[in-house]
């Protein structure tokens, strides 16, 4: 008898989560540096001007340094605030300073500033990714919501190595993403 997809999804986000807050903080420190470094030669190479970007929580992938980077450099950054319903109101960041909690743990920029254009890069969070460049989040489906109607703006997801799987459980509103950054050779640029 085959698993339900539900029920795989649920242990697969289980395993990552626990694995994910077992690891140590050198290589954790390590990986997140190498992963804002390149996120930053990305948003160059491709001149990117405004970014929409996740505001990391527990042990998820710190990009602060590459989000205080941007706004040195007047790009646009834009993050979400979680509302009801899968859906994300998306705020102009100005200041890391200036966030305001909200849903499930999550940060969001404090006041109202509602960012109505288009995106040049989204940058986004998971638990585990694949080779065909499939996401697997936290289960509510906010980014899947999010991501579908996102037709000309480059999507790229963040996950450490051990997070890659050969093939992640799929349903229809899955979104395939243009890019995965899990690198396995990290350790050239961060002296590993």
């Amino acid at each position: 008898m085959n698993t339900p997809i539900k029920t795989q999804k649920k242990e697969i986000r289980k395993r990552m989560l626990q694995q994910r807050d077992l690891m140590s903080m050198t290589t954790k420190t390590l990986y997140d540096r190498y992963v804002c470094k390149t996120l930053w030669q990305l948003m160059e190479q491709r001149g990117c001007q405004t970014v929409h970007t996740y505001l990391p929580m527990g042990s998820e992938i710190d990009i602060f340094p590459f989000i205080e980077q941007c706004l040195a450099q007047k790009k646009t950054v834009i993050s979400p605030q979680s509302l009801p319903k899968r859906s994300f109101k998306n705020l102009v960041l100005t200041s890391l300073q200036d966030l305001e909690p909200g849903i499930f743990g999550t940060v969001h920029p404090a006041g109202e500033r509602v960012f109505e254009g288009t995106y040049d890069l989204v940058v986004v969070p998971g638990l585990a990714c694949d080779g065909n460049r499939y996401r697997l989040g936290y289960g509510a489906g906010y980014y899947d919501t999010f991501l579908a109607d996102l037709n000309t703006s480059f999507k790229i997801g963040l996950f450490y190595p051990f997070q890659k799987m050969y093939l992640l459980p799929k349903e229809p509103h899955d979104v395939r993403l243009d890019e995965i950054l899990c690198d396995i050779n990290f350790g050239d640029d961060t002296g590993m």
